[in-house]
């Protein structure tokens, strides 16, 4: 064996994963992921914008991410297994928020001209939160614009085949594969899976974002709504397919006509389906899909209650009547379900039991394989039937129940993780509160208990916009800078369900 052989296996064996495999790999999603920038470049460059700031992005990714490749193929000592994939998730979106935040550095934006505000806006662009420190939004370029769009899509694309062909291996709660199948622990052996499951989930993304984008085009052409144009058709229909909710208006949707509410409404309540669901619904032609799973029934329930409730109360305080008053019900509960944050009114004026139902929903999620964060039906679902059998055991100790999902047992471990992840998440919402609280009270900031629930629940779910000045309306910007990376931070974890960037944390992991 050769000394250099011999040396690469220590350092495996002292680390417990091939690091250098794990950053090679990274490397090369930056790279590919670095190609972005030539498109709002080519907007600038239309808009007759600063287009260098774009380029110079680019070009820093492209040469950081090809850095890293070359080292995995000169070192790499075999295949990349899930082990590794935990560091590669983890870093790949930690890297993309980082050069997210690169054209905002770069231009002459002076709301995002610190580095701090911009790594929070590129964080939340590619994890498609949608909380900003933009407190002008119809100032910026808008090649920028577009750019804080751009990143939602690409990040709400990428987690969708995150979430079918990655995190299910994780073992975390996440659905199985397209073909309802898991992935092995060699990225080799799942190649042509994974890119065949892709291609297709990535093929329904891009066609749904164009139908939406063609919607939208006809509400213009028809003169029906005077806020709408083009680019807001484009820009809007990018930040709704990632269920992400960066908007190209002050007062997000509030400018538009009703037919556009009605419509982003509908796809919002779309893309928070499963996609493999979708894909059969849709392409696969099962009109019967979506009505077998039960996470999808229960998904429409959820969405149908809390409109209901909504409606209830902001029709008895009189706030709205008649087609309005639905729509308002039904468009502010299908946002904060989802996780996109869009709004068409500051319901932060509403009253307590709606503001109260506003919060729960931030809890709520949507369905397992959508671009939405949060904890997620399906996870709802099982810690329900959980909870039955516990308590038809206690009465009957003899009873062997076991859980299912769709008629099919889930196993003992899958039921684990899935309490495991309900309780780190509300512990991680808990401390990240606490946080925000602890550093208003020594700040400048006027933050009270509820606004800091807002918050930290909005931004590791994913949602978007809170409560207070940080509400559907307002910006983050109040926020100290030590606050800003805690809610960075959250975004982080909640976009890729906690685990991945977890066990990054315990000295098991980088031991064999």
């Amino acid at each position: 064996m050769s000394p250099y052989r011999a040396a690469r296996i220590g350092e495996r064996a002292w680390l417990g994963i091939d690091l250098a495999g794990a950053l090679g790999l990274t490397g090369t999603l930056l790279a590919y992921l670095s190609l972005s920038s030539l498109i709002p470049a080519a907007v600038a460059i239309g808009y007759g914008e600063p287009f260098w700031p774009f380029l110079a992005a680019g070009a820093i990714a492209g040469g950081g991410g090809l850095s890293l490749a070359r080292l995995g193929r000169r070192r790499a000592a075999g295949p990349i297994g899930f082990r590794e994939g935990y560091l590669v998730v983890s870093l790949t979106w930690l890297l993309a928020a980082l050069y997210a935040g690169l054209p905002y550095l770069f231009s002459d934006e002076a709301q995002l001209s610190r580095p701090v505000d911009a790594f929070f806006e590129g964080m939340s662009g590619f994890s498609t939160t949608g909380a900003t420190v933009v407190t002008d939004v119809e100032s910026l370029d808008r090649s920028i614009l577009l750019w804080r769009q751009l990143s939602q899509w690409l990040g709400g694309m990428g987690i969708i085949v995150l979430a079918l062909a990655v995190l299910p291996r994780l073992r975390i709660g996440g659905r199985q594969m397209f073909e309802s199948e898991l992935p092995g622990p060699e990225v080799d052996q799942l190649a042509e899976r994974i890119r065949d499951t892709a291609r297709r989930l990535w093929l329904l993304y891009i066609g749904l974002t164009l139908v939406l984008i063609g919607a939208l085009l006809v509400v213009w052409l028809a003169g029906l709504d005077d806020a709408l144009s083009p680019f807001e058709a484009i820009g809007n229909a990018l930040s709704t397919m990632p269920l992400g909710g960066f908007a190209t208006e002050n007062r997000s949707l509030e400018e538009f006509a009703p037919v556009t509410q009605w419509i982003i409404a509908a796809f919002m309540a779309l893309a928070g389906l499963n996609f493999a669901l979708l894909y059969r619904t849709l392409v696969r032609r099962d009109a019967r899909a979506l009505a077998r799973d039960e996470e999808a029934r229960l998904y429409g329930l959820l969405l149908l209650l809390g409109s209901i409730l909504v409606f209830a109360e902001i029709v008895d305080d009189k706030l709205f009547s008649g087609e309005e008053a639905i729509r308002q019900a039904f468009f502010q509960t299908t946002s904060l379900m989802t996780g996109t944050g869009f709004a068409i009114t500051d319901y932060v004026e509403w009253p307590t039991l709606a503001l109260m139902a506003m919060i729960g929903l931030m809890f709520v999620g949507a369905s397992a394989g959508s671009p939405t964060g949060s904890v997620k039906i399906v996870r709802h679902l099982l810690v329900g039937r959980l909870l039955r059998r516990e308590l038809r055991q206690t009465i009957h100790p003899e009873l062997v129940l076991p859980i299912r999902l769709n008629g099919k047992p889930v196993e003992e471990r899958t039921l684990r993780a899935v309490l495991a992840f309900v309780v780190m998440y509300i512990g991680i919402f808990i401390v990240g509160a606490a946080l925000l609280a602890i550093d208003a009270r020594f700040g400048s900031v006027s933050l009270d208990i509820t606004d800091a629930v807002a918050a930290s629940a909005g931004t590791l779910g994913n949602v978007g916009p809170g409560l207070g000045f940080a509400g559907p309306m307002g910006s983050y910007a109040p926020f100290s800078d030590f606050s800003k990376i805690v809610m960075a931070l959250l975004m982080w974890i909640g976009r890729l369900e906690l685990l991945p960037v977890l066990v990054l944390l315990t000295r098991n992991y980088w031991r064999v």
